[in-house]
């Protein structure tokens, strides 16, 4: 009986040993639990986020014509107008573009921002000698865009190339600040819908139309050889391309910008390089 109650207790302790090392050991079921838990990513950061969406999707650049560009010349065009809208000067893109007076441009064809000989526009074989006058049927058949209306005016091109321009206010109102990037170009003057706009000089009438984007109805004239000026947000355009005008004499009567204020958008160009019209106007606006 005293070895039977010892192997019993042998076999007792066996079992609490046994129990007490298995004890510490996960269940089969916790341990899948874990495996199957995902793993803790942690997110990028805004500024990580954004430099790899740089990286993978690069911004359009913006569209700025350069002296490797042309323009293609559209319906309504006009050396001048090409000249302005890309801040050159007329005279510099004729020469450039192998264009003579009367400096007659054409649908479809390009002017080009610097002088090469392959990229020069071509000439029309039915294009009149230097100085001919093109009546209405040829300009048809040629698709003739402009002509400097200066042609065959040689008194008025003198007078207006010489002699220094005495500038006057083009109509009275407030000077104000505006977020357009044609108002960095310029003066914007408030004032009322339908108000008087003038001539702030002598000269002739070179641009008369809407086809330039962000100027509206716009008028450009020109001074003499170096200096043009320029009217926008017009209402009404009550000169045409090729009209002589006086300093104080009405062309066209005030409109609106986009934001629909009345307002006149008002630049002077100097070789084609917008300057400050402040520093040429009078000090008093009367």
């Amino acid at each position: 009986m005293t070895i039977f109650f010892r192997s019993l207790l042998y076999f007792l302790i066996f079992i609490l040993l046994h129990a007490c090392t298995s004890g510490g050991v996960a269940p089969v079921s916790n341990r899948n639990e874990i495996k199957d838990t995902p793993p803790n990513i942690s997110k990028p950061s805004k500024n990580t986020e954004n430099k790899k969406s740089k990286k993978r999707v690069k911004a359009p650049e913006k569209i700025v014509k350069n002296k490797n560009d042309c323009h293609v010349i559209a319906k309504g065009d006009t050396l001048y107008s090409i000249a302005w809208r890309y801040n050159y000067d007329y005279r510099q893109l004729a020469n450039w573009n192998d264009i003579e007076p009367p400096y007659v441009i054409y649908l479809g064809n390009s002017i080009c921002f610097k002088l090469n000989k392959e990229k020069s526009v071509k000439k029309i074989k039915s294009q009149p000698d230097k100085g001919e006058y093109l009546d209405k049927q040829q300009i048809k058949q040629n698709q003739a865009v402009q002509v400097d209306p200066n042609v065959g005016d040689n008194k008025s091109a003198e007078k207006l190339s010489s002699g220094k321009i005495k500038w006057f206010w083009p109509t009275r109102g407030k000077i104000v600040k505006s977020d357009s990037p044609t108002s960095k170009k310029g003066v914007d003057i408030s004032g009322s819908s339908g108000q008087p706009v003038k001539a702030a000089a002598e000269g002739k009438i070179v641009y008369s139309g809407s086809g330039l984007v962000g100027y509206g109805k716009l008028i450009i004239i020109k001074h003499n050889d170096k200096f043009l000026s320029a009217y926008a947000y017009n209402s009404d355009l009550l000169v045409n391309e090729g009209d002589i005008v006086k300093a104080g004499q009405k062309i066209s009567e005030m409109g609106q910008d986009q934001s629909g204020r009345n307002i006149l958008h008002f630049e002077i160009r100097l070789n084609g390089n917008p300057i400050n019209p402040l520093k040429y106007l009078p000090k008093n606006q009367g």
